[in-house]
């Protein structure tokens, strides 16, 4: 009886059955805490990352970075798009050359010093100008930005863009504001900075698709009882839509609708499934599509969502 008990503590997912759909380079780290927690891992990417259509909106602003005051990244993947541009662009160059050492950094009053030194210390990132200080939205993103050499200056209390905005707003006015990505974001950040005096750039470091080839998997999982899953993890907007889109619904009709429950036709084969969202504008596009949130992460990180869902299933054991 113990040994069991201590078992259901340490792995308290034994037996339940987790979808992850977040892309395919960026799915292990959801996984794998799940999997250290006994749960049973199933992964189908909802989405897919690609280069954006054009690079010179990007291009322009990168080979100008130093005229900005404020850089703000949104995800991880706005960073690694971001440096590797800057990589083909030739604007890393070789730290022995280009590193500003800390203390002249600190005696020149930036934050962000003309070199920016990345991970592995062979590169640095040369940019002429005052450029001061970066602002990530997350945990995640400024580790990412860390690892790069960069010096983030403003994480907000939580990791939404309205509270990038309530950090910022104060800050900016008459500010030069560069915002680094994705294709189809919301508009909040560049709207209410603006508002509050910044003159906001923003450009496209990437976009997101549909991973076509995650249809005919997804549908097999949900219908075949030994591998459909017992919760799907949503961990952006754009995962609710892809999924959706995935199984072949219909646009919701309107909001209002939707949000009573009846904006899409209901999909039986999601009967019993639960859905776990990392965060309030995730819950949102949820429930604006018709779909339940019956778990919700209260620190909207990956450690977050993964704790939610642990807490579900133990108050249930």
């Amino acid at each position: 009886m113990s040994k069991k008990t201590n078992a259901s503590k340490n792995r308290p997912l034994t037996g339940i059955r987790v979808l992850v759909g977040r892309a395919r380079h960026q799915a292990g780290a959801l996984s794998g805490e799940l999997r250290k927690r006994g749960a049973d891992v199933i992964e189908i990417p909802f989405i897919e990352i690609r280069e954006p259509r054009s690079y010179r909106p990007l291009d322009a602003a990168l080979k100008n970075l130093g005229s900005y005051d404020w850089l703000i990244l949104t995800s991880v993947n706005g960073v690694e798009a971001m440096w590797e541009r800057l990589r083909k662009l030739g604007l890393l160059r070789n730290a022995s050359r280009t590193l500003l050492s800390e203390n002249k950094s600190r005696r020149e009053g930036h934050d962000f010093s003309r070199a920016v030194r990345l991970s592995n210390s062979t590169a640095a990132l040369a940019a002429e100008g005052p450029l001061q200080r970066i602002a990530a939205i997350g945990p995640a993103t400024k580790k990412a930005i860390e690892q790069r050499g960069g010096k983030v200056n403003v994480v907000p209390k939580e990791y939404i863009a309205e509270s990038v905005v309530r950090s910022l707003k104060n800050k900016v006015n008459g500010k030069r504001v560069l915002l680094v990505r994705a294709k189809v974001a919301r508009d909040v950040i560049p709207r209410e900075l603006r508002k509050a005096g910044a003159h906001v750039d923003v450009v496209e470091a990437y976009e997101t698709i549909v991973p076509q080839s995650s249809r005919a998997r997804l549908r097999a999982s949900l219908k075949d009882p030994e591998k459909r899953p017992h919760v799907v993890t949503f961990t952006s907007s754009s995962t609710v839509r892809n999924f959706l889109e995935l199984l072949g619904s219909s646009p919701i009709t309107s909001t209002r609708s939707a949000v009573r429950g009846r904006g899409r036709p209901r999909h039986t084969i999601l009967d019993g499934v639960q859905m776990a969202s990392i965060g309030p504008v995730t819950s949102s596009t949820l429930r604006e599509q018709g779909l339940s949130v019956d778990i919700a992460a209260k620190e909207f990180t990956i450690p977050g969502l993964v704790a939610a869902i642990v807490q579900t299933f133990a108050r249930r054991q």
